[in-house]
């Protein structure tokens, strides 16, 4: 076995938790029942590491057996990497079977005639995901099996979940990549990212369930009050008001869990209205701006404003409707012809 393929091996299995690590070279395959029992899983993971190494050196082990580890272990924790969406358009509205031996070929033929120096791997799940696993290299170097490339392919849709290296340039190899062996015509980012790809799934699948507004507030009406009924008054206010939150907070984001989305951006362009007198414009031109938010759980966090008191209730539509707005982005964007430059097979 290759020195730089058992470094590799002995890599990845320090970064599965101790007590997981039986269980993920299980689903790995590659070691069979009798060589895992003669390893103690109880000692420290690097004696666990060289033990598994020095089993992988008698079975021969090459990369292609490292990626599918590697491959495993990103598929349970998907979380570790940031994941961007992707979906692609055909040029009319035809259907086609997806046949993966087929896709699996186009994919490969159409990124090694652009790179010589890459390593393709592949795993398929039970939920129609095709995982796909590109460790770059250059024309004068091996490929970096620390810094790969994955990408999400969901068959039978038009979406793609991409975590890229650092190494950016090779997007472009990529996405044409993916649109030639799929099919379609070109590919667009929908500017949706996060580190947690079952959210994203979430959200363009439309997996979640959230309710939009459908109200309109009302204002208070004041009213006298007899001074002796004033603190029952204020107690049944209070309960009241807690009640009304709690409605629309549901009304607003439903009664699940919500996707976890970590970022969220708007661009705003408005009028700028002042005094004519004050001379702030000279032209009448739109007022830009660009409003970013940021949270470990963005959508809990906003669910979360009105009951805590910070924030009225109704939240903005533009707050509550996020996933929705996120996926809708890439229609919305094509229909007013500002569409990002995008990845065209040839």
């Amino acid at each position: 076995m290759d020195e730089t393929v058992a470094e590799y091996i002995r890599r990845t299995v320090l970064k599965i938790p101790r007590d997981e690590i039986k269980a993920m070279l299980q689903k790995w395959g590659f070691l069979s029942e009798a060589q895992l029992e003669t390893v103690n899983f109880r000692q420290i993971k690097e004696n666990i590491s060289q033990d598994v190494v020095q089993l992988c050196e008698e079975n021969s082990a090459d990369i292609k057996q490292a990626a599918v580890l590697d491959i495993i272990y990103n598929h349970i924790y998907p979380n570790k990497r940031v994941w961007s969406v992707y979906k692609m358009n055909k040029t009319g509205e035809e259907t086609e079977v997806f046949e993966l031996a087929e896709f699996k070929t186009k994919f490969k033929r159409r990124l090694r005639s652009a790179l010589k120096n890459v390593t393709i791997n592949f795993k398929e799940y039970e939920d129609n995901a095709i995982w796909i696993r590109i460790a770059w290299g250059t024309p004068y170097r091996t490929p970096n099996q620390y810094k790969p490339s994955y990408a999400v392919y969901h068959s039978q849709t038009p979406y793609v979940f991409i975590s890229t290296s650092v190494f950016k340039s090779n997007l472009p190899l990529l996405c044409q990549a993916l649109v030639v062996a799929s099919n379609y015509h070109d590919i667009r980012e929908m500017e949706l990212r996060s580190h947690s790809l079952n959210s994203l799934k979430d959200i363009v699948f439309k997996r979640f369930s959230q309710n939009f507004q459908s109200y309109c507030p009302k204002p208070l009406q004041g009213r006298k009050v007899a001074p002796d009924t004033v603190d029952l008054r204020i107690v049944e206010e209070n309960r009241s008001e807690k009640e009304r939150i709690q409605r629309l907070n549901r009304e607003a984001f439903g009664d699940g869990p919500q996707p976890k989305i970590e970022f969220a951006q708007y661009k705003l362009e408005t009028m700028f209205k002042s005094d004519p007198k004050m001379n702030v414009l000279d032209k009448k031109e739109p007022f830009r701006c660009l409003v970013k938010f940021s949270s470990p759980h963005l959508l809990e966090s906003l669910k979360s404003l009105a009951p805590a008191g910070m924030a009225d209730a109704p939240l903005s539509p533009l707050l509550t409707c996020i996933p929705q707005k996120a996926r809708n982005y890439f229609k919305i964007r094509e229909k007013k012809g500002v569409l990002p430059e995008s990845f065209v097979s040839p």
